[in-house]
């Protein structure tokens, strides 16, 4: 066996440096030819498919076309040949069928992509933010960080997503990005630290690919982050454009933003600044001071998918909605698919599930995913057979209520017990479920045939 994977590592290696090559000597010439080179070469049905559906949309979408033009053509050669390598090779080829291995032969689901919160010290003090109650003695210590990246990366985890408070708060990261080169690096950023030196850095890595938060436009973004919040994103943005860095943006939308941020002038205006993709993740109760007046209406939730939708086929960007594009991935990818380690080193199966039964420090992180608590979420979903309702806690209420109660796990931060011991804040969760289960069944049936992708599962 130790051979088969050997010769099997070596001929996917050959193809990642031919490809690579290509994409060094004329990268949006070689298009074609490296689609050509992929489907001749790889011969797992799974990912042949997933080659063969990328490389239609390429042909016959005019949008797609253009969006892998660009991001070929305005990409600095050294970033497009970490992410060729990094992401599509390492983390999608390399790890997903070594972790799949490790579900076949153990049982141990090891998530995707692991979510990291190195600290949560923050420059900025936002509206409703808690990352200014925090101090330096409250970070992960620097060699704890790297043991548990190294560690990720052994169980086939090539991609890290760091957040805070604010990631570049700490210099040192830029060190340990530098360090682990093989792994792509996704940090969720204010931009107030990004100047021409790290923009350099950025750069000559090669592996990072920041997210700057935006909420809209200038007077929306200035409304929450404090004034000058937007302008300094903008600036950071030229920087990174500037020496062809891939970006992307990430918007928390909440009643009174979701319009916006998904409107044409906004992205029209974020294509132009350079950035590549967008991030939707809607505004959860969670926290301190959890509002559920400040959650998308029904039928905002359900525009903002039609929107991303939309936007991905018509426009030269790309658009991910974190709970209406579950769909496309069996539902609620809690635990299965990522995880969150906070700053306390608690591992979370959710970055909005503020709970958990297993903390990292000094331990492996394996054992994380063998515990009973990430066994019986993952063995639990999808939680409903519409995956428009994925989620545990605002869809599917019973859920976490049920497995906490089963697994004992604990909040890991202030407010999350109101989810499972306050019957008032429970009755307002509870009423939001019922409320969006007809609009979304509804939409279900019409735009999705009742049909999505039931990860490991006989519907």
């Amino acid at each position: 066996m130790g051979v088969i994977n050997f010769v099997e590592k070596a001929v996917k290696d050959k193809l990642v440096n031919a490809a690579a090559e290509m994409l060094d000597r004329n990268p949006e010439g070689n298009t074609e030819k490296i689609f050509s080179l992929l489907q001749k070469t790889i011969k797992d049905p799974e990912s042949k498919e997933q080659i063969d559906q990328v490389y239609e949309y390429y042909k016959e979408n005019a949008a797609v076309h253009e969006f892998i033009q660009n991001m070929l053509k305005t990409t600095n050669k050294n970033c497009l040949k970490k992410f060729f390598t990094n992401f599509l090779a390492n983390a999608v080829w390399y790890g997903v069928p070594k972790r799949e291995k490790m579900e076949e032969q153990d049982g141990v689901i090891v998530p995707f992509v692991m979510l990291l919160s190195p600290s949560m010290r923050c420059n900025y003090k936002c509206t409703g933010c808690y990352a200014g109650s925090y101090s330096k003695k409250d970070d992960i210590p620097r060699e704890e960080v790297e043991r548990l990246i190294s560690e990720a990366r052994d169980l086939g985890i090539y991609y890290i997503i760091i957040l805070g408070g604010e990631p570049f708060i700490n210099s040192y990261m830029m060190d340990i990005y530098e360090k682990f080169n093989d792994v792509i690096f996704t940090p969720f950023t204010n931009g107030a630290f990004i100047n021409s030196e790290v923009a350099d850095r950025i750069q000559k890595a090669g592996n990072i690919i920041p997210m700057f938060s935006l909420e809209g436009f200038e007077e929306e973004t200035d409304a929450r982050r404090g004034k000058g919040a937007f302008q300094t994103v903008m600036t950071a943005m030229d920087k990174l454009r500037e020496r062809g860095v891939l970006f992307g943006v990430s918007s928390a939308t909440s009643r009174n933003n979701a319009e916006t941020v998904t409107s044409d002038e906004f992205i029209d205006l974020l294509i132009k600044k350079g950035a590549k993709m967008s991030w939707y993740f809607m505004y959860m109760p969670v926290g301190e001071s959890p509002d559920v007046n400040s959650m998308l209406t029904p039928e905002q939730r359900l525009y903002l998918g039609e929107r991303a939708r939309e936007i991905r086929v018509t426009k030269p960007y790309f658009t991910i909605d974190f709970f209406n594009d579950a769909p496309y991935v069996g539902g609620c990818i809690a635990g299965r698919y990522y995880c969150h380690i906070n700053s306390k080193e608690d591992v979370e199966p959710c970055i909005f599930s503020h709970f958990a039964t297993y903390n990292v420090k000094g331990k492996p992180l394996l054992d994380a995913f063998k515990t009973e608590f990430f066994k019986e979420l993952t063995s639990r979903q999808p939680h409903s057979k519409n995956l428009l309702r994925p989620c545990m806690m605002i869809d599917n209420t019973n859920v976490i209520r049920e497995v906490v109660a089963k697994t004992g796990a604990y909040p890991t931060h202030p407010g999350a017990d109101r989810m499972i011991n306050d019957p008032e804040f429970m009755a307002q969760l509870d009423k939001l479920a019922e409320e969006f289960k007809p609009e979304a069944d509804k939409v279900w049936k019409e735009v999705f045939n009742a049909h999505g992708e039931y990860d490991n599962k006989e519907e």
